[in-house]
């Protein structure tokens, strides 16, 4: 019999009405807005319980360093929730949204696997409320206004060679990445180089990601630095006077969104910065509204401990006034062999490959937390090779557990489930910064990254980089955290340096301070903004018939 596809399992699935999920989390229809029968927006406005939110268990799931096809994380995180709620406990999901680069191009979509996925999953990988929609329309609406006002008598000074906020398009665009536009004559604006950049990296996706409310998505806005003058003063938004402008055309995508699982779990999705560019998480409303509305949030981070779990840890949790209760560390045969370096067999290679596994469960351990570490199994995985992950697990004193909710849905990760309640039960949880930010300067936080979560030794800075973190310094941004621009593939800023190296150098090619957002970003190695299209894209392989009825969306 042959295997069902991913979209055909979410196609067969009978879902419930947005208004059954809505009272399961005894919402009142004042507070959500429904977007056809199986999604809805949140007003989060009126659901977010602070006092809810620190009594409740926030459990993260990440993984090591992944394969390019990743690791199952959030086919994890879906079943970990409906095993949680197969148990009896009230679990609410919150994920980021996909974006269309990797949906058309190389990973796919992000609504999970098999019988552990989000739906309706057609919707959530395309176009779903229009969030990424509205952004990108924000975001090229500024680039417009600014190209405006240098025509229209430039009376801020800005210099056409000095705009600091690029274009944006929710696609894979490699022809995109550096342009020239105005031109045309004198009525098509000041000609000058441009560049696009995928709408999962722009600073307006983390802005929304990180704001709270309305108007804090308003200031922060107003705070983003767009441009510099002839003289090199800084221009941002708020001296633009458009801050308002751009805010009301987000006014629906800061209200997370209302899904479901394939088991019916609440799942909230909303906004998705890519982790080896951005933050890597789903927004801080998101997870409060998780929070407030179940007694177990479950909730991911991009790639691998590395980063996304890094980021969440120093850039989101500040933000969310709420450390995790539990880490989740997914882990398959697969990836770990990968990271292997003896090939004499199957066993030995995986065994070489375990280091990088230890080295994520250790970095998390340096945060104080709590780990767990869940093996996603594929069919080819031998019982000799998980007996070697779990016994590796014990030196860290960190438990190993199988989990399938590829195969089995929410039944397969009851034994995750009852590992994560078991070490939950246990209500010490001594939580630990990396760093201080009012203490830490930026080159003391990028030093303490490199050492403690990469395993590395030394920093190597450009010489722009160095110009840019002395303006950091002079114009006092190094009280900010810092986001790491890295590959997720490896440890260090080498894709190809794979395992678990160590004493390696971190080249730091340039710093940017993202002041809407609240952070430094510092780019590693050679980490694309705006990615390009593989030979194959899944593109080729996504069919629609006159039905409506999709095909070939993974």
């Amino acid at each position: 019999m042959n295997q069902l596809s991913d979209i055909e399992i979410a196609q067969q699935n009978k879902m419930e009405l947005i208004d059954e999920i809505a009272n399961k989390l005894n919402i009142s229809s004042e507070d959500y807005e429904p977007y056809g029968h199986y999604k809805a927006k949140l007003n989060y406005v009126n659901l977010i319980d602070e006092h809810k939110i620190k009594d409740h268990k926030l459990i993260l799931v990440t993984s090591i360093n992944p394969t390019k096809a990743g690791e199952g994380k959030t086919t994890v995180s879906i079943g970990l929730a409906d095993g949680l709620n197969q148990l009896n406990k009230n679990a609410v999901l919150a994920l980021r949204e996909p974006s269309l680069g990797p949906v058309m191009g190389l990973k796919g979509g992000a609504t999970g696997g098999g019988y552990a996925q989000v739906v309706p999953m057609e919707d959530i990988n395309l176009h779903f409320t229009g969030d990424f929609h509205a952004l990108t329309s924000a975001n090229n609406t500024l680039a417009a206004l600014i190209d405006n006002h240098i025509q229209q008598g430039n009376s801020l000074n800005i210099d056409p060679r000095k705009i600091l906020l690029r274009r944006v398009l929710d696609i894979n665009d490699r022809a995109l990445r550096n342009v020239v536009v105005g031109l045309g004559g004198s009525t098509s604006g000041v000609p000058r180089e441009d560049h696009f950049d995928i709408t999962v990296a722009s600073e307006l996706m983390a802005i929304l990601c990180l704001s709270t409310s309305l108007e804090d998505l308003k200031n922060r806005i107003n705070r983003m630095v767009i441009a510099k003058t002839y003289d090199n003063q800084l221009i941002t938004v708020s001296d633009l006077h458009v801050g308002g402008a751009i805010t009301t055309l987000l006014k629906d995508a800061i209200k997370p969104n209302l899904v479901q699982t394939l088991e019916h779990t609440p799942t909230i999705i909303h906004g998705g910065p890519f982790a080896n560019i951005a933050h890597g998480c789903n927004s801080v409303l998101a997870t409060k509204l998780a929070l407030s509305l179940g007694d177990y949030a479950v909730t991911e981070a991009g790639f691998g401990a590395d980063l996304g779990a890094e980021k969440f840890l120093d850039i989101k949790v500040p933000q969310l006034h709420k450390s995790p209760d539990a880490t989740v560390i997914v882990a398959t045969v697969k990836a770990l062999k990968l990271h292997g370096t003896d090939d004499s067999n199957e066993l030995n290679q995986l065994n070489s490959g375990l280091d990088n596994l230890g080295k994520h469960i250790n970095s998390m351990q340096q945060y104080g937390l709590k780990v767990l570490v869940a093996i996603n199994k594929f069919t080819d995985d031998s019982q000799e090779e998980i007996e070697a992950i779990k016994q590796y697990c014990q030196q860290y004193n960190v438990k190993a557990v199988v989990t399938d909710e590829w195969s089995q849905g929410g039944r397969g990760s009851i034994d995750l489930a009852n590992a994560l309640l078991e070490l939950l039960a246990d209500p010490v949880n001594e939580f630990k910064p990396l760093y201080k930010n009012d203490e830490d300067s930026i080159k003391d936080k990028i030093n303490l990254i490199v050492r403690k979560i990469y395993g590395g030794k030394n920093v190597m800075f450009s010489k722009q980089a160095l110009k840019q973190l002395k303006d950091i310094e002079k114009n006092g941004w190094d009280k900010l955290p810092v986001c790491m621009a890295k590959t997720p593939f490896s440890l260090s800023d080498d894709p190809n340096l794979i395992g678990c190296p160590h004493d390696f150098t971190i080249h730091v090619s340039k710093l940017e301070a993202k002041l809407g957002a609240g952070f430094i970003v510092v780019h590693t190695g050679k980490v694309l903004t705006m990615p390009g299209l593989p030979k194959h894209p899944a593109a080729l392989d996504i069919d629609i018939n006159n039905e409506g009825l999709i095909s070939g969306l993974s």
